[in-house]
Parts: structure tokens; sequence; C-alpha cells
């Protein structure tokens, strides 16, 4: 495999993007883990309890698993996991002397006392300061991934480059910005449904070459045996507009495609102080924008059919709580959208030019969505910036207008509205959107035992949000891999994780 982007550490306590992700996947295992379907399978946990109050989960362990060898253990051997592991690696997650970027999970979440226990060696118990429904989502993210405490110990801040878990894979060698290796753990406790143990294939490669150009051609050679995604350039020598393999590549090599936790949209700063456009602030202009492009032609045209229109609200396609029925978004309406706009110049005299920003990977879809609008006759100047200088902009409420993605951090619709939720800042409410409504919908949410319930509250939450038109959503995104023929059995799931414990290569 390739990474065009170089790798800053291998280890789960900041494994805060999809390239370290990757990595922590294949050395390390969490408690729970999700599917190809997203739901909760057990991992290292065997069972798991909640509480009635909802506050205390119980986790029942396995006790035939091994960390991988390491000088570290006593022998070099590794020795088994127990519940006190998983103790040590969720506190060092809150630990202010680590400063995880995933401190943030279990923050204001978790008991201040009782927080991590191990009743026994294979009993661990969580304990939260009030119900939060998402929490076995979170268990299920690379941070909460358990490591040995001896060989964080040994290496201290060189743990980055030493990893050690209970995975699939065994760490070999990383040369930075070149290449991180890893080869088959022999003694790894996870089998097939045949009693094989896993994983089948002797090794991984990961390459690093920066370019996704040269990754493309890499690929075409057969150099590497899976892309992720393609550069805008190459779309269309291999992508038809329908978004499908052209016939003369599909003996070569394979298009894998589906529901990706993730969405495009325009963001509106709801801050009537902040916000100088005023126009931004009337709600008849935020709908006309929504009214006012086509997204089905957006994903056909500048996306080659990789995504689906967002034709409900915030919550995508692969998670309980979408459902396009039920709740309804906005579609290309064109003269709907003039009559609003015309509403909104009468009560204000006239429009001011509204400012958009972006950067410029993606200037394309920015450019169509404003050329339909100003056929409507509004008058929208696109302005590029770098990606770290729009987050800071936006972070600061500088950002008026602005192009924005939202990849959730765990597969449940709660990752999405709680970006309009008054009470938390930016991140994640890039809007700062505020609706007494809503943040009580929020609250009952967090709390619901009730699946179904949580799901209505959830969709009852993305109505409100499609009304007041804080947020323009684009589309819901799609994972696209692109995976040589003499590879099969390449799993991965709506988190765009990447499984190979049961690739088998012909």
């Amino acid at each position: 495999m390739n990474q065009v982007q170089n790798v800053e550490t291998l280890d789960p306590a900041f494994a805060k993007n999809q390239y370290i992700m990757w990595h922590v996947n294949q050395c390390y295992n969490r408690l729970i883990e999700f599917d190809e379907q997203m739901l909760p399978q057990p991992s290292l946990a065997k069972r798991w309890y909640i509480s009635d109050d909802r506050c205390t989960y119980t986790f029942v362990l396995r006790d035939d698993v091994y960390f991988h060898d390491n000088e570290a253990f006593t022998n070099g051997q590794g020795r088994k996991m127990t519940a006190a592991d998983v103790v040590y690696s969720f506190s060092r997650i809150v630990d202010e002397k680590v400063a995880s970027s995933g401190a943030w999970i279990f923050n204001d979440r978790v008991d201040s006392v009782h927080a991590f226990t191990a009743i026994d060696d294979t009993t661990f118990q969580l304990k939260l300061l009030r119900p939060f429904n998402p929490m076995l989502e979170i268990l299920s993210m690379m941070y909460c991934s358990i490591v040995p405490h001896e060989v964080v110990e040994l290496w201290g801040k060189d743990f980055r480059s030493h990893p050690c878990g209970t995975g699939p894979f065994v760490f070999q060698e990383w040369e930075e910005a070149v290449a991180v290796i890893y080869t088959k753990n022999e003694k790894y406790w996870e089998k097939d449904s045949k009693g094989n143990r896993l994983p089948y294939i002797d090794g991984i490669k990961f390459s690093q070459v920066d370019s996704k150009a040269t990754e493309f051609l890499l690929f075409m050679q057969g150099d590497i045996d899976f892309m992720n995604g393609i550069d805008a350039v190459f779309k269309d020598q291999i992508l038809s507009k329908q978004g499908e393999l052209k016939e003369a590549y599909q003996s070569k090599f394979r298009l894998q495609k589906h529901a990706y936790l993730n969405i495009e949209y325009l963001g509106i700063l709801q801050d009537d102080v902040k916000n100088s456009n005023k126009a931004l602030l009337h709600k008849k202009l935020r709908q006309a924008i929504n009214y006012g492009f086509d997204r089905k032609k957006l994903v056909t045209y500048v996306r080659n059919n990789i995504g689906v229109p967002a034709n409900a609200g915030m919550i995508p396609i692969s998670l309980p709580g979408y459902d396009s029925l039920l709740v309804k978004g906005y579609s290309y309406q064109p003269e709907k959208a003039k009559q609003l706009i015309a509403e909104v110049k009468k009560e204000l005299g006239v429009l001011p030019e509204i400012t958009l920003l972006s950067n410029d990977n993606y200037s394309d879809r920015c450019h169509f969505i404003t050329s339909q609008l100003k056929e409507l006759g509004l008058e929208i100047k696109i302005e590029i910036m770098q990606p770290s200088l729009l987050r800071e902009q936006m972070s600061n409420s500088n950002a008026e207008f602005f192009w924005a993605t939202w990849i959730a951090d765990y597969p449940d619709a709660e990752a999405y509205l709680t970006m309009f939720y008054s009470k938390n800042t930016a991140p994640p409410n890039y809007t700062r959107f505020s609706n007494n409504a809503f943040d009580a919908l929020y609250e009952r949410s967090l709390i619901e035992s009730d699946d179904q319930e949580k799901i209505l509250l959830y969709q009852q939450m993305d109505r409100i949000l499609i009304e007041e038109a804080p947020v323009v959503p684009l589309f819901y995104d799609e994972v696209m891999h692109f995976v040589q023929n003499r590879v099969k059995h390449f799993n991965t799931n709506s988190s765009n994780l990447i499984d190979v414990k049961r690739v088998v290569l012909n």
C-alpha cells in the first residue's frame, strides 16, 4: 500500500488522522470493533453489560490474548493481556503529561475517581459521570487501543516508533518518509470460521510516496496492491461519468465503493455579532442557497458520481437516523430560490456580495455551486486559502460562509449533531448555531435508553437543521478503493479503516 501523507506517529494515543489509524489498526486491538455493516462486534472483550442507570460498563475480556514479543518483556516473550492493561491504556489517554489528542473522548465524561477499574484479570469496568449513549462507539476508536506499560515505559517518547500491541501484524521497521513494514503475528488470537489462525498474508508494506500522481502510476504498474481515492487529474481516464470503472481496466483491478462517514457541506456563521453580512443571518437567504443549485449534477459532473446528493439532513446514509422520507432535505428548486431571494432583497434593500472561503482542493465544487447561484441573482466571491488558515478562521468565527467536511470519529449520528449543540464551541460548532429546541432534543438523546426513540430524536434535530439552514449539505461521501485483482477479501467499513486480516493474494 501507499500513503501520500507522512505518518507522524504509530502511538494510538495520537491517532488523530486516518493515516495513523490505518497503522494502529494493524498492530493493535480494542475492546470492541465495528464490522463492515458498522455493527459492534466482540474483540478483546468477549461480552459486555451496561447498568440500568447507563453509567457503568462492564467488559469480560478474552484470556488468550498476548502482546507481541518485545525486549521490554521477560525473555523478550510477549505476556498475556489483562484488565490492568485496559486501565493503563485508558488512563494514559487522559494523563495530562501524555497530552494525547484523544483526551476529549473521556474528559468530562468519565467518573473522576473510579473511571477505569480492573475487577480481576478478565473483568474491566468503566464508569461515567452521566449517561452518554455513544460510549460504546467511542471505545472502538483507535485511541482506545490496548498498549503494554512495559514497552511504553522502556521507550518513553520514542514509543511513537516502537509500537507493540495484540494485533494481527507485528511492527518490523520504519524508515520515516520512506516506508513502514509489518510482519504477520504468528501468535495472533483471532481465527476464521474454520479454525485457521489469522492473518493469512505474510506482511504489509506501507510506502510513503507523497504524490497522488506518482501513487497512481505505481498502482497502474502493479507495484502497489491498493489505492485509496484517485488524483482528480486521472479520474476521467479510468472512471465513467457514472462513477464506474471503465471496461478497459476491469481485467487488471477493481473499484470498491461504499458509504463513508463523511459529509461535505457549506457552513454559515450564525453569530449576529461576528457575521457582518446580515443577509446570511436571514433564514430565507440560507434556504434559497440550499434550493439554488443542483446537487445531483454536482455529484455527477464534478465528482464522477462518487457520493450521494445530500437529499436529507446532516446524518449520512450509512448511519441509523438517515431517512430521506422522514427527514426531507432540499431539492433543486431555482424558482423557489429566486422568490426567497427577492423577499430578502425587498426586506434589506440590497444584497451585499457574499464571500465563500475554501481551500484549493475543493474549488471545483465551489465554482459549480456559485455559478448556479449567480444565475439566481446572488453575487458570491470565492476566496481560496490554506487548509490550516481556513480552520483557524472557522474556529475564531471569522469565516462567515465556508466550505467544510465532517468525518465522524465514531459511528453514531450524535457525532454530526454535536456540531450544532450551542454549549459546544468550535470545533465542532463552527456555525455557532444556537437553538433551544435542538439543545433539549440533543440532551435527551444522550440518555435515551431505547434505540428507536433515540433515532426519532436524532431525526427531529435534523429537521430543525433543515428548517433553520445553518448549513448547506452537499453530498454524503463514498469510500473509493482501487484494488488489484490478485487481492481477495480486502475489507473495509464506513469509517474507511483498512482490515487485511483476511486478505488472500493469488
